[in-house]
């Protein structure tokens, strides 16, 4: 194994020096869908801590993909490459034409001229005149993030920079109607902070605004991840909390909202509540994993039929791939209007299995890899949903839409205002050794469809899988 990643890195580096002498590829149009392959390289008795093909990663990139009903397309955003073997990252972006049932050659928004780490991957956004906004994450507070916009409504083909150089890991921007735009995002001031920020227009901004800085007794540093969402004016954050600072020891789980484009905020029962958060036990803590001694991963947020909040999410006892650490179960908290239910899912073999939860009315849906894949213990698997019909209350298997990949299936991700039948987005990879990935799309009924690795015509239509499974 470890022959194999200092190939990898010795590849990665040199493939680094070649790309920046090729300058940068912002504005050109690919012939095809490459989505980046990326190991972190901390490896373990399993594997690494996390490996593969991830074009869809991270979780806290939101949202990757946007249905747009005036032109019935979706839009959708990638960490993309060269080429399986030129593994340096390429900030894309794609469209779906619901009408053709075809999608176009990928446009590469930003040329990343090196960097390999898909930490970089971007966001999308479209705002009220149907302009493309593609938030380019940056890594720590030394490698910058960037903010590109479509020069026309509703077309993918060029873009231009509004900023440059922001500090901004972790890119969550929301368009609330009549007010702007609303970013999350994560600032590394020695550990990972969390912060929001305002805009009327994208172009001018207001203050950082700090959202949390937990520092307990026994503690010297804080830390947090996040996963947010919006439903009409209200907006919400779901946070962990790192113990001293350590994202390997993420854990518990704390909620926010805002109805006034941020001024105020309170807890899921319109109490105020102050910013930062400083205390462990806030009272926008939900959940107390860390009294258990579980870790606890966030994987999506999404809002029932009233506008109440759910959160998606995941618990195991450490931070390592492989068996020792389980089990890693799956839940939902949801905020009923009165208090918040927790409910069991089901369970998965890795900690960065991370899936999507759907509403519709009562019938709610998760779509994950819930299923071991190839690469037992690697992140992702095949992709399944599981279904309830009471609000999340109970739970059951619905259907596999994959099924004997030879490569794990990972980072499954809604289309905000999701049509069928780019209903969920998603790569696959090698967990072990560089190899090709592949982009996914799939309908809500089970039948997935492939992204062309290699395009001749400005559109063409995706490969619909045969995965021999009984719809």
């Amino acid at each position: 194994m470890k022959k194999i990643l200092f190939f990898i890195l010795l590849l990665s580096i040199n493939f680094c020096l070649s790309a920046q002498k090729k300058g940068e590829y912002n504005n050109y149009k690919m012939d095809g869908y490459r989505p980046i392959w990326f190991s972190l390289g901390q490896e373990s008795e399993y594997g690494y801590k996390y490996c593969g093909g991830f074009g869809t990663y991270t979780a806290k990139h939101k949202s990757l993909a946007i249905y747009a009903p005036k032109v019935d397309k979706t839009f959708f955003v990638y960490g993309g490459t060269i080429d399986k073997d030129e593994c340096y990252l390429l900030c894309m972006i794609g469209c779906y034409d619901h009408k053709t049932g075809k999608v176009c050659k990928p446009t590469v928004v930003y040329d990343k001229q090196g960097v390999t780490d898909p930490h970089d991957n971007p966001s999308l956004l479209i705002d009220k005149d149907g302009y493309l906004w593609v938030y380019v994450a940056g890594r720590g507070n030394v490698r910058p993030g960037y903010i590109y916009r479509s020069l026309k409504p509703y077309d993918c083909s060029k873009f231009k920079a509004i900023s440059y150089k922001e500090i901004m890991a972790y890119p969550q921007p929301w368009y609330i109607e009549g007010k702007g735009h609303f970013l999350f995002f994560t600032r590394y001031d020695g550990v990972r902070r969390l912060f929001f920020k305002t805009s009327p227009d994208g172009i001018h901004w207001n203050d950082y605004h700090q959202i949390a800085s937990i520092i307990p007794k026994g503690d010297t540093k804080s830390g947090h991840y996040q996963i947010t969402g919006h439903y009409g004016n209200k907006i919400v954050t779901a946070f962990d909390r790192h113990l001293n600072g350590n994202c390997d020891t993420r854990t518990n789980l704390y909620y926010l909202q805002t109805t006034d484009f941020g001024k105020t905020w309170t807890l899921a029962d319109g109490t105020e509540i102050s910013l930062p958060i400083t205390k462990k036990d806030s009272p926008c803590r939900i959940v107390d994993a860390e009294s258990t001694g579980q870790n606890l991963y966030i994987k999506d947020v999404n809002f029932d039929k009233k506008g109440n909040p759910i959160i998606l999410y995941l618990t195991s006892y450490g931070h390592q791939p492989g068996p020792k650490q389980g089990p890693r179960e799956w839940f939902v908290a949801h905020w009923t209007g009165k208090k918040w239910n927790i409910n069991y899912i089901t369970k998965s073999s890795g900690n960065y299995d991370t899936g999507s939860i759907y509403v519709e009315n009562k019938f709610w849906r998760v779509i994950a890899p819930f299923i071991d894949g190839a690469q037992r213990w690697g992140t992702g698997g095949e992709i399944e949903s599981m279904i309830s019909r009471n609000s999340g209350k109970t739970w059951k298997k619905e259907r596999l839409y994959t099924k004997d990949s030879p490569r794990n299936h990972g980072f499954v991700r809604r289309s905000v205002k999701a049509q069928d039948p780019f209903y969920a987005y998603w790569a696959d990879g090698n967990t072990e050794r560089l190899a090709i990935s592949y982009l996914y799309f799939a309908d809500s009924k089970g039948n997935v469809y492939r992204l062309p690795y290699n395009m001749k015509e400005e559109w063409e239509k995706p490969e619909k899988m045969d995965y021999n499974i009984e719809k």
